[in-house]
This record gives structure tokens, sequence and C-alpha cells, in this order.
């Protein structure tokens, strides 16, 4: 039996209103789906199976269908990425650069999951390792960005920059943010980082608001290792990563960011990445002055 691993943005009203004939759509084509425990009781649906939000979540299913936008869709990738499993995200109404954003268009992805007519691109991830003097290394990764941020606000950390085991620069700074080419549009870009092309496998590094004359974002390989190191006899830092998980930093630490596990993500209308910039900022592509007709 096929299996679909549905993850709800329970949060918003008209999100699980489609969640209801979804589930009923699917269950009629012959697959199983699978509900998180957490969710069952907000959608009050029948025959779905539910299950833990664990590493093992996705095992066995050919798809995780996000219903929700990008945070939803961050979410469900933590469930992904142990398997493998491809995310396909659908977001009512909304525009966004991981999910499906035609309303009418609903019906049409369902019938091309049960066609198997998808593509599955790969998206790059960051592995973060935190190695903090006298601790153990602790582990966590980014499909948008890791983010080194100072914990005090009225205190700049002190950091150097490595890039595959050569020292590159130092600087007292707020932060540094380590972004993929699917995060260059989020933080990193409201930082002052480029915007990447997906399709472009590369790792955005931008400083944030550096003390120092050399501070302005690099763009690296995809396999570059890179390390910042926290000055001994400087201050606290705490990595975030996507925004949702979050690591200490004791001063003298040293954070090292590499190439993660791939992050698989499903497209049934594929739209090239220019019309979603377009479309996500509003930017005026057919010129300025017949915007304004």
């Amino acid at each position: 039996m096929r299996r679909v691993l549905l993850v709800t943005h329970t949060g918003r009203s008209d999100i699980v209103e489609l969640a209801r004939p979804v589930i009923e759509r699917l269950i009629a084509a012959g697959f199983e789906v699978l509900v998180l425990a957490d969710e069952v009781g907000e959608l009050h649906v029948e025959g779905v199976r539910a299950i833990a939000a664990d590493e093992q979540a996705a095992a066995g299913v050919e798809m995780v269908l996000v219903l929700g936008g990008d945070g939803t869709f961050l979410r469900a990738a933590e469930l992904a990425r142990p398997t493998g499993a491809p995310l396909l995200g659908v977001n009512l109404g909304r525009v966004g650069f991981l999910t499906e954003t035609e309303p009418e268009a609903v019906e049409e992805t369902l019938q091309r999951v049960v066609d198997r007519s998808y593509e599955v691109e790969e998206r790059l991830t960051l592995d973060a390792v935190v190695h903090a003097p006298d601790a153990e290394p602790v582990a966590t990764w980014a499909l948008n960005e890791a983010s080194l941020e100072k914990q005090h606000r009225e205190r700049v950390i002190e950091v150097v920059l490595e890039v595959d085991g050569r020292a590159l620069t130092s600087f007292g700074c707020d932060g540094v943010l380590f972004a993929t080419p699917t995060g260059s549009t989020a933080y990193a870009f409201s930082a002052g980082g480029p915007v990447v092309w997906p399709s472009v496998e590369a790792i955005v590094v931008v400083p944030n608001n550096a003390h120092a004359l050399f501070a302005s974002p690099l763009v690296t390989g995809a396999d570059s290792i890179l390390n910042v190191r926290l000055a001994r006899a400087g201050h606290d830092a705490v990595l975030c990563c996507d925004g949702r998980r979050t690591v200490p930093v004791p001063a003298g630490s040293r954070l090292q960011i590499c190439r993660g596990k791939p992050v698989r993500i499903a497209r049934v209308l594929p739209r090239r990445f220019t019309d979603r910039l377009v479309a996500k900022f509003a930017l005026p592509a057919h010129g300025f002055r017949e915007r304004r007709r």
C-alpha cells in the first residue's frame, strides 16, 4: 500500500478545512494516510493512522505532504530528512519558495501525486557542530540558515573565520550567518547577503554588523568546511538553525559548518525560481512605468 505522511498547519482554519478533502481523496485513491499524533484531534478526521513525530515518522512513506507555509515545511523537513522522503508543500493563497501556491491547483496536485507525475529536486543543507571547551560536541542542521548570534545585546563576540582549515579574517560582530541557496532569500537576504539560485551549490557567509573593513558577504563552495572560533576571553553566543533549533556556544568554542544530507522536495507544478522570486518580493519585472498604469 502506498503511504503519505500529512503534516498540517492546524493553526490556520483554511488549511484545516483543506486537510479533510485531501485525506479523503488520498484514501479513495488507495493511500494509507499517516498523521502526526498531536494533529489528529485538530483535524477531526477518520481513516488515518496516528504516528509519533520522531525520526521514523516518514519511514516507508512515498511522500510527506505539507499543508501550510514555510514554517510548517521546515517542521516537516525535520521528519523527512532522516529517511530521505520527498516533501510536497501546498499553501493556499500564499507565495512561498517551497510550496505550491495556486489554490485552484489542489485537485491537480493530488492527481499528480496519485499518478506519480512529479519531479524531485535536492536542496543543500548545512550540518553544524558546536565544539565547546570541556564538553562533548553538539550537532544540529539547517535547511535555510545556521545563525551564530551574540547572547547579550550589549556585547559583541570576537571571532576568527576559517575556510578549509585556513584562517581568513577576524572581527568583532553581532554574529555570523551561514545560509544555503534555499535560505539565501530569507534571513541572509535581510542581513545583506546575495540571492543564490537553488541550482547553485554554495554556502553563503554573512557577517552581522562586523567591526572590520573586510566583512562583506562571502560565497564559498558547497564542499567547503567553515569554522568560527570564539575568543576564550570573549563572550558567549548561541547557534540558531532555521529559527527552530538552538545550541549554546560558550566563549572559546569552535563552530563547524559543512554540507549536510540533502532535503528532497517534490514539484508537481514546476515554476521557475525567477518567477517565484518576482512573486515573493513583488518585483517590477515588467518595468516600473507599466506597473503604475
